[in-house]
């Protein structure tokens, strides 16, 4: 019988294990932390009871692709909810914009723009499962539906600003800067607009949702699942080199690539050692978690029931804050992402005392704290915020990587989003998941298609295992 190690048990590890373990491959998983789920894990951090997750908390891209239509985590324990509004952006002086699933319920709400919001997402949507089909692959390929494609690129090549021109009001832009800084880069460089467009997209076409019970419910039935094929799971192992696992014949490496490189050491060519070193990371991020009695008091009246929100201002403030992190400068007024997963799961809340996520965009590496960044801006956009706060719990740039040593810097979404890194990550080979050496490869984050809980990285880099040993694949 084959043997494999997953060596990570992150959506991208757990995911390789399921797809191996259903073809019949004996899978041992070994996780270095004393717990499972790497960016997939939920705690009571702030009040007993009130559940927040610790990094992934939306998921758009994991409802329906190809790993979630092989296997049917539903039957292990995963539902899916959604909250009202997919994701808001509130602006100065009490408005600001909103996006629902429904492509029309939006464009209505955005006025003049509306039409050109349409013209943009519309057909998207309408195309979008196929066009999940051909990026949730690796890039250097040729696509199984190249003209709906290519329609998806023309608008995903362009920067995120030259995109936003489309619209003329400030509701429109920020709406669309919102989303498009998800990518953590300039939003001034090409294909910038990339994440912006296939995450909006995807808001329309799947909704943002949460996991009920919260985002370690997805590691649940992950497990659950792995396990009903017969996986094994190790926890508190922490490996430094291929030399130590007993020489099964697949590994699979759910780490960034630097460590895949020490793990692999000898085993692996020269020329792949060095390009995994020089792989790029991204930006840092700086969490707190509050819990909040009443919810949080937003002045724009559709962010209080929207599962994600983008507090930063208007496109032209998003811009600047942006450029300044690849400059290593912090922002007096960051970017922050913030969760409201309760309105969609209201079993994460303690009467009402409810979760909420958020983190700031901060450059890689950085030593400083912002807590008070974030509540200020979050206090910007509802007065009386800050009243409503009875617990705090903040992970800084350095502890983000002690949690997770695959987040360099604190980069959380393991790699850095530059023209070139997109097409090649996380190096230029046809096969990115193979590492140059029998049996060895890498299914991290840092793989196509990217960061998310959508597991594909992993199920794309077990079947390319698969096809090498010659086992069928589910």
């Amino acid at each position: 019988m084959t043997r494999a190690t997953v060596v990570g048990s992150g959506p991208n590890g757990l995911a390789a294990a399921v797809t191996l373990a259903a073809a019949g491959v004996e899978v041992t998983v070994l996780e270095a932390s004393d717990r499972l789920g790497g960016g997939t894990r939920t705690s009571e951090l702030t009040v007993p009871g009130v559940l927040h997750d610790e990094c992934s908390a939306a998921h758009p891209l994991a409802v329906d692709n190809a790993f979630s239509q092989a296997f049917d985590l539903g039957a292990h324990g995963l539902t899916w909810k959604w909250a009202d509004v997919e994701y808001a952006h509130p602006l100065d002086g009490g408005g600001g914009a909103a996006a629902y699933r429904s492509v029309a319920e939006t464009a209505a709400g955005l006025g003049k723009d509306g039409k050109a919001w349409d013209k943009v997402f519309g057909r998207l949507t309408e195309r979008f499962d196929d066009i999940v089909e051909d990026f949730t692959q690796p890039m250097v390929r040729m696509p199984s539906h190249p003209i709906k494609m290519a329609r998806f690129g023309a608008y995903s090549g362009l920067p995120a600003a030259v995109l936003a021109r489309r619209w003329s009001t400030p509701e429109a832009r920020a709406l669309f800067a919102g989303v498009a800084a998800h990518a953590l880069r300039p939003l001034s460089s090409p294909l910038s607009a990339a994440i912006g467009v296939a995450l909006g997209t995807a808001a329309h076409r799947y909704g943002w949702p949460v996991a009920e019970g919260g985002s370690r419910a997805i590691t649940d039935a992950m497990i659950s699942l792995a396990r009903s094929h017969g996986a094994t799971f190790e926890t508190g192992v922490r490996v430094g080199s291929l030399d130590e696992l007993g020489g099964p014949e697949i590994v699979m490496l759910d780490v960034a690539p630097a460590a895949a490189a020490d793990i692999a050491g000898t085993r692996i060519p020269p020329r792949v050692a060095r390009a995994l070193r020089k792989y790029r990371h991204g930006p840092g991020t700086f969490k707190v978690e509050f819990a909040v009695e009443g919810g949080v008091p937003w002045t724009y009246e559709p962010t209080r029931r929207a599962g994600t929100v983008h507090v930063g201002g208007d496109l032209q403030e998003i811009a600047a804050t942006e450029r300044d992190l690849h400059r290593g400068r912090m922002p007096d007024r960051p970017f922050v992402l913030l969760c409201q997963q309760y309105l969609a799961d209201p079993t994460r809340s303690q009467g009402d005392v409810h979760p909420i996520y958020s983190y700031a965009h901060v450059p890689s590496g950085w030593t400083g704290d912002a807590t008070a960044a974030i509540e200020a801006q979050i206090e910007r956009f509802a007065p009386g915020f800050r009243d409503r706060i009875v617990g705090r719990a903040v992970r800084t740039v350095a502890q983000t990587v002690d949690y997770n040593a695959n987040f360099v810097g604190g980069d959380t979404i393991t790699g850095s989003n530059d023209p070139l890194q997109m097409v090649f990550r996380p190096r230029a080979a046809l096969d990115p998941y193979a590492l140059g050496a029998p049996g060895l490869f890498i299914c991290s984050a840092a793989t196509p298609p990217g960061a998310g809980a959508h597991g594909m990285c992993g199920f794309n880099a077990a079947r390319s295992a698969l096809r090498r040993i010659g086992a069928p694949a589910s």
